[in-house]
């Protein structure tokens, strides 16, 4: 009984070496060119009321409940939303917004486990087109870091990001041709 006991320790032990020797920090980014110029892209990705229309999240739940408060768009705009286990609960609200050019997002969850991000978006002009730059990134604690074991989150999120960006390139170039 002794040396299962043992056994179950030392396992416990490497495990959790394992996981604190994981990076401290992670950075998710995919980038699009998008058909329209930066200050329709901005305009889409500025105002939190437009996501609905082409956030990946908002398709895994059209049933979330999502509230606002502060301004519609630009710095101090936040949103709420609480959703199904695919979508969780959490906010997000715009901390920088500088026109044309680039938008920062406190991201925090609280389901399926807190967590406090930044994301960001750059947008660039390229030959009468915008090309935008989704990055993610924070610090991994150790619940970041055991979940990093067993899931790919740079794939996972980096897929969401592709998706988002071809959905805002959508309504974007839908609303250009309008």
């Amino acid at each position: 009984m002794i040396y299962i006991l043992l056994g179950l320790v030392a396992v416990i032990a490497v495990f959790c070496i394992v996981v604190i020797t994981r990076p401290d920090e992670f950075r998710v980014s995919r980038s699009a060119v998008i058909d329209g110029s930066p200050e329709a892209v901005f305009a889409e990705i500025n105002d939190l009321y437009r996501w609905q229309a082409w956030s990946p999240w908002a398709k895994l739940d059209p049933n979330a409940k999502n509230t606002f408060e502060g301004p519609e768009a630009g710095v101090g705009a936040k949103m709420h939303w609480d959703g199904n286990k695919n979508i969780g609960a959490g906010s997000m609200a715009i901390t920088e917004s500088d026109p044309y050019s680039r938008i920062v997002f406190a991201l925090n969850f609280i389901r399926p486990f807190k967590a406090s991000n930044t994301v960001e978006f750059s947008l660039e002009p390229v030959d009468g087109k915008t090309r935008v730059t989704w990055t993610m990134y924070g610090k991994n604690n150790f619940i970041g870091k055991t979940i990093s074991l067993f899931m790919d989150c740079e794939k996972m999120c980096g897929d969401q990001f592709i998706q988002g960006l071809s959905n805002l390139n959508e309504v974007v170039s839908s609303k250009t041709v309008s």
